[in-house]
């Protein structure tokens, strides 16, 4: 093959690269969560599709049954946008997961302790030697760590029970665990259903909901970020201005009864969506204390990865 001609091939290849690498995706891949009211009805009510229907873009949903299943769907590449808890968010960071935190969906206090209602469990210290069932790598995780950490316990004093959040509800009421680290809205039908008690809370310790994206779409299409947002937006002020219909959404997703999800509204905050120094303060606080509790390496500086996790450069003016 002569030079000219392989200037001439390579420059056609070198185009063709460049025209995939930017051309627009096709579909916008995004999880739905029932610890995210939200995302329930940006999806009824198709604000998203609307928003990128001019774009000849579709959108494919997908559950996320915990904030470990969101991170691992955004780091396995089948999700662009994923819901967490902003703690949750930040280990996954540590461990390589290449994401950004973009978004406010909910200011919850969604995790407590949860025992039977005749177990004898009061408070913390009573779990040492007892089975407790949690997700690994999700909020109610992080929050059993700090809490016996208060309680100068570790989780080698307690006996784990790796279990998905529904299964974990389970467990308690069959008695085949003694406590739960309870997550909205199954640990709300636990105590509405089953009497389950709430032992040990403390709000401040459950991070902010937050939406995230893969850091290759953040970067390869910012402008598709912003409209994303923009529907998530359209979702919130509608959530907080029909309630009936965000009890609804949830009643239908969760298949719980109106006084569960009752109870879940009343611990589920909606009117922020700016993410910033707020949630990064609440979210460095669960690293240190994670770093001093030895799940986080002591190597590791957690404020340059708080600092590398949240991108508020796609921060909406309202809260």
């Amino acid at each position: 093959m002569s030079l000219s001609r392989r200037l001439l091939l390579a420059a056609t290849l070198a185009t063709g690269f460049v025209t995939a690498a930017s051309a627009q995706p096709k579909e916008v891949r995004i999880d739905y969560a029932t610890y995210n009211p939200v995302s329930l009805v940006l999806k009824d009510k198709g604000f998203l599709e609307k928003e990128l229907a001019k774009d000849g873009i579709t959108v494919r949903w997908v559950q996320s049954l915990g904030s470990n299943k969101a991170l691992e769907f955004l780091n396995a590449g089948s999700i662009d946008f994923g819901s967490t808890a902003g703690a949750a968010a930040l280990i996954g960071k540590i461990n390589g997961n290449p994401i950004k935190s973009i978004y406010v969906y909910s200011r919850p206090e969604w995790t407590a302790l949860v025992t039977a209602k005749d177990s004898g469990i009061t408070k913390v210290e009573d779990l040492k030697g007892k089975r407790v069932a949690v997700t690994r790598g999700t909020d109610p995780h992080i929050f059993l760590v700090r809490a016996l950490q208060e309680a100068k316990l570790t989780e080698k004093d307690v006996k784990l029970v790796l279990l998905q959040h529904p299964d974990g509800r389970t467990a308690l009421e069959r008695g085949d665990v003694d406590a739960w680290a309870g997550l909205d809205p199954l640990m709300a039908a636990a105590e509405v259903e089953s009497g389950a008690k709430l032992f040990y809370r403390n709000a401040p310790a459950n991070t902010w909901g937050v939406l995230n994206v893969s850091e290759a779409f953040a970067k390869d299409n910012p402008a598709l970020v912003q409209k994303v947002l923009k529907a998530y937006e359209e979702a919130r002020a509608y959530s907080l201005a029909n309630p009936a219909e965000l009890k609804k959404a949830l009643v239908t997703y969760t298949k719980l009864p109106e006084p569960v999800i009752d109870r879940q509204l009343e611990r589920t905050e909606l009117t922020h969506s700016t993410i910033g120094k707020a949630q990064a303060d609440t979210i460095l606080a669960a690293g240190l204390a994670l770093q001093q509790a030895g799940v986080i390496t002591p190597e590791t500086n957690v404020k340059t990865a708080v600092d590398d996790l949240i991108d508020s450069r796609f921060a909406t003016a309202s809260r």
